[in-house]
């Protein structure tokens, strides 16, 4: 008797997991799905999305489910959503053109907690996103850097190259990063105390997106409870200051003249909008992404520099040239000089982005069904249901032989004569659409105005030998370090000796 109650039982239970199974391979869907497998339940195929590869190559969880499946879009799941990945340019332009609309912003769980669920980032509406970039462009837009801050960039730069070259050793990434810290955080914050600003950057330095890993990695939990503790550390710390400048009441007489006086005045102005905690949060953000992603490409295109003589050479001839055709010698890095003197420089930038690819990957959500057909599936049209998410993948264009000869080379040179200062369908390493990235003009200046003084100030060259790893963002087997000392025939250095 027992004996057949148990059978029954167990029949019924194998039969709901066999039913979940089904269920789980063969999601439901109103239209064709795209080809592809949706991996272990739950898990899915997370842990091999994560796996490590090498710097100069496809990602080959990308690359074998594309030649498995014969085309540019497929199905997987990913941190526990129901994926489609697509790598079609045109598919990915017009996805990311639809942001807002058909598509909306969706982020890994790990870095929505460490930016802040209520994050402005992560607020949806194409008015409010509209609304959202104007505010961060009154910081880092061109207008903004041009009037006030490339000068104070400028300075900040050759003053902190001269500090740390004495010890004849730099860290690039960390050196980059401290300087573009110091330098936003100047920006946001005018009248920051310099014992809280030191205080601030020491915080920063638990940041790490190492986050954006597999989280069956145990250094995944490391870098998260060091992401959190951080970020309570310098929220606290940018609260306390916010509450201070707003008590003053002075945000509507431009006394500072900075991005927190602007925040105070948007809260004031649109506090149905824009609240005290939304406002700190967004100015963790900035801070944040600034400094991860452009000291991340400032050592990596240091490295490029340092192992390729030719390019060195050629950017050495540029910036000499910028300093002798410079009136006053005194003065810095001019905008016009940026825009116009800098083409290998930018040319230099380009092609770092290109291979370095920061963002192999943006995450959206369908907000609902949605027909899509890829450049290879010319005889279907698939069907995307809503609430999955779409993994757009423009980092593997950056590497197609068809658009770039010897992609896996770094050759500066292969743009000459195109445009160098905006992205387009082959070339995204800030995003692309309505979510084209707002500091995209800040990250360039930095990097072009470190290269400058660099470059005609110091010789330079590279102590180890670092390879670079994906997983899937870029990571550096060793530190970036340079040895660095003050030529004596630079221009800068003689003019020096002349004061």
């Amino acid at each position: 008797m027992w004996g057949v109650a148990l059978s029954v039982v167990i029949a019924l239970v194998v039969v709901k997991i066999s039913l979940w199974l089904y269920r789980w391979a063969n999601p439901n869907c109103s239209g064709k799905l795209p080809p592809g497998s949706m991996g272990f339940p739950v898990i899915g195929e997370t842990i091999e999305f994560f796996k490590p590869y090498s710097f100069d190559e496809i990602h080959p969880f990308v690359k074998k489910r594309m030649f498995k499946h014969g085309g540019s879009l497929f199905r997987t799941s990913i941190l526990g959503s129901k994926t489609i990945v697509s790598t079609d340019p045109e598919v990915n332009f017009e996805i990311l053109k639809q942001d807002n609309r058909g598509f909306i912003m969706s982020y890994p769980e790990a870095l929505v907690r460490i930016f802040g669920k209520d994050n402005l980032f992560f607020k949806q509406g194409k008015d409010f996103h509209r609304y959202m970039r104007q505010i961060a462009l009154q910081l880092l837009g061109p207008e903004r850097l041009k009037q006030r801050f490339i000068q104070q960039i400028d300075i900040a730069t050759r003053e902190h190259l001269k500090s740390v070259s004495f010890q004849g050793v730099l860290d690039v990434k960390d050196t980059s990063g401290r300087l573009i810290l110091e330098q936003m955080i100047q920006m946001i914050i005018s009248n920051i105390k310099p014992e809280t600003k030191i205080k601030l950057i020491e915080s920063f330095r638990d940041f790490s997106f190492d986050l954006v890993m597999s989280p069956f990695d145990p250094s995944f939990w490391n870098a998260l409870y060091n992401g959190l503790k951080a970020r309570r550390n310098v929220m606290k710390m940018i609260k306390r200051m916010f509450k201070e400048r707003r008590e003053e009441g002075t945000w509507d007489e431009l006394k500072y003249g900075d991005f927190m006086e602007t925040m105070i005045y948007e809260v004031e102005k649109e506090g149905d909008t824009v609240n005290e905690e939304r406002s700190v949060e967004l100015i963790l953000s900035l801070l944040i992404a600034s400094y991860e992603t452009t000291s991340t490409m400032t050592a990596l295109t240091v490295k490029f520099i340092a192992e390729n003589p030719k390019v060195l050479m050629e950017l050495k001839r540029e910036h000499e040239t910028i300093l002798q055709n410079r009136g006053d010698k005194e003065s810095g890095v001019t905008w016009k000089e940026y825009r116009s003197m800098m083409t290998f420089t930018h040319m230099v930038i380009n092609e770092s982005l290109r291979l370095g690819s920061l963002s192999p990957a943006m995450f959206r959500k369908v907000v609902s069904d949605v027909e899509i057909k890829g450049k290879f599936e010319s005889l279907f049209w698939y069907t995307i249901p809503a609430g999955w998410i779409v993994l757009v993948v423009p980092s593997l264009l950056h590497y197609d032989p068809q658009i770039y000869e010897q992609p896996c080379e770094f050759n500066p040179w292969r743009w000459e004569g195109k445009e160098l200062l905006c992205g387009s369908k082959t070339f995204m390493a800030f995003g692309g659409g309505a979510r084209l990235c707002a500091g995209a003009e800040f990250a360039r200046l930095g990097m072009a105005i470190f290269l400058h003084h660099l470059v005609t100030t110091y010789d330079l060259s590279l102590i180890d030998k670092s390879y670079i790893i994906r997983a899937p963002l870029l990571r550096f087997s060793k530190p970036i370090r340079i040895t660095i000392s003050e030529n004596p025939l630079s221009s800068s250095h003689q003019y020096a000796n002349l004061l």
